[in-house]
């Protein structure tokens, strides 16, 4: 479990006595923010933009590595066996730090092996149907899946995927089954509905909201909490009477175990002014991605919940990962 210790605060650096600096100071040199997915996807973008902003601000070196494969477990493990200093941090996703856990066999302890600096930001994921599908709000397309003999079908772009997992989701909120048609990435699973070859995807914002406003896509909920600023014309799940609908692929900032509470709590704030930042913002929503940063006390009980809620659906709708 994490700890009181973990969560604690960090005074600014180089204002301390040589003592606690000894203790606590983040040291001097570059800091490596390690991301689990290619350069070029959503994640990355993000965590560039924030090295830039926070080498801006701190006038210390932050720079992105890459770290790829099995799902994001190469680059989360890298970080459980970085040393805790500081100069090793992980922008992570939920898809790794609450789903992975479920679906794989892991290297490192996800709890155990990890401390929760704090979410960054969020993006929306969207449930779209071609045009041509019948259905213009989640009831109606759940009616339409109610009837017997249907053959309505959704785009799968990877089993564990956080869309794929959304989608078990609402077919398990909804009481209805849809058999999957398997693609490889969310680009593929979106070009596929946009021919028609099937019906429906649930797709993280930035990958389709140029269709949405173009009308080749229609838009049937969103499955934040509350409506997307990004497109508030976009009713939540909720709204249409599916509160177990929530889901949104968060970007969190972590450390490995150990990691002084004081080096924690200055880099929280260093990311949250950050991501908070007028010009931060603006680049964001040019990725279809909202600031929402959290704390790290918040961190423990967020992680928890996540965690909860995914297992129980993975086992409940039984998805394995083959």
């Amino acid at each position: 479990m994490l700890t009181r210790r973990r969560l604690g605060l960090l005074a600014a650096p180089l204002m301390l006595p040589a003592v606690a600096r000894a203790q606590g100071q983040w040291p001097d040199r570059a800091v490596t923010l390690v991301v689990p997915w290619a350069a070029g996807g959503s994640t990355d973008a993000v965590a560039r933009i924030l090295a830039q902003r926070l080498s801006q601000d701190t006038g210390r070196s932050f720079v992105v590595d890459n770290r790829t494969g099995a799902n994001g477990t190469i680059g989360f493990n890298s970080v459980a066996r970085a040393r805790p200093d500081g100069t090793t941090l992980l922008v992570s996703t939920v898809s790794t730090y609450a789903m992975a856990p479920w679906l794989y066999q892991l290297p490192y302890d996800n709890e155990r092996d990890f401390v929760g600096i704090g979410r960054l930001a969020a993006m929306p994921i969207i449930m779209v149907v071609n045009p041509a599908f019948p259905a213009r709000n989640v009831q109606e397309f759940v009616q339409l899946a109610r009837q017997p003999n249907h053959r309505i079908t959704y785009a799968n772009s990877g089993t564990g995927s956080s869309t794929h997992l959304a989608t078990e989701l609402f077919l398990q909120e909804a009481r209805i089954e849809i058999p999957d048609v398997g693609y490889r990435g969310g680009g593929p699973a979106v070009q596929a509905v946009l021919a028609n070859e099937t019906p429906m995807v649930f797709q993280a914002a930035s990958g389709i909201l140029p269709q949405i406003q173009a009308g080749t896509l229609r838009a049937l909920g969103v499955a934040s909490a509350e409506r997307s600023p990004l497109a508030p014309e976009i009713p939540t799940f909720a709204e249409q009477g599916f509160r177990g609908v929530v889901v949104e692929e968060h970007i969190a900032l972590q450390g490995p175990a150990g990691l002084p509470p004081e080096i924690v709590r200055r880099a929280h704030e260093v990311a949250k002014a950050a991501m908070e930042a007028q010009e931060t913002r603006q680049r964001l929503a040019t990725l279809a991605v909202v600031p929402t940063v959290g704390t790290p006390e918040e961190w423990p009980a967020y992680f928890a919940a996540e965690n909860a809620k995914w297992r129980d659906m993975i086992r409940a709708r039984n998805i394995r990962v083959q």
